[in-house]
């Protein structure tokens, strides 16, 4: 009789590419490379999977740098008692990643971007990290105006 080996996780690649764009993000706010072309073609190459792979993950992280002023503004509107200075690197970068599918990606389902978020900072984060954006983004999600659990037809 053989032994029976545990399957490997089914790989999701919208998970993997939302951990990408954290990172990146995460790389971006720590280091504010000059060039941010340069700066994330080199993180994708560095990647486990081609480049192709992460096309979500460029997505993501070129709206969440073209949106970042308004993106912060909701995140400080959210995050009570709580200036965008004192977020860890971490949890911003997660956050900064959800605020930007909650604002703009319509196509994805509220509460998928939220739990995503919370995986995410249970993987990455501090020990309690997962509550204080599950907060944030619970307060943020009530102001959407569309249905939580499925994409907005635009």
């Amino acid at each position: 009789m053989e032994p029976v080996t545990p399957e490997k996780p089914k790989r999701n690649r919208r998970h993997d590419n939302r951990v990408a764009a954290m990172q990146f993000l995460y790389i971006w706010e720590s280091q504010r490379p000059q060039d941010v072309v340069v700066a994330l073609h080199d993180f994708m190459l560095m990647q486990e999977h081609t480049r192709d792979y992460y096309a979500f993950a460029e997505e993501l992280v070129n709206g969440v740098l073209a949106q970042l002023e308004e993106i912060d503004r909701s995140i400080a509107a959210h995050a009570e008692n709580w200036s965008i200075e004192r977020i860890a690197k971490v949890e911003l970068a997660i956050l900064r990643l959800a605020v930007h599918e909650l604002l703009r990606r319509r196509d994805i389902p509220p509460v998928v971007t939220i739990n995503e978020a919370i995986e995410i900072s249970k993987m990455y984060a501090g020990e309690d990290s997962h509550r204080f954006v599950n907060g944030v983004l619970d307060r943020m999600k009530e102001g959407l105006g569309r249905p939580l659990r499925e994409a907005a037809e635009d």
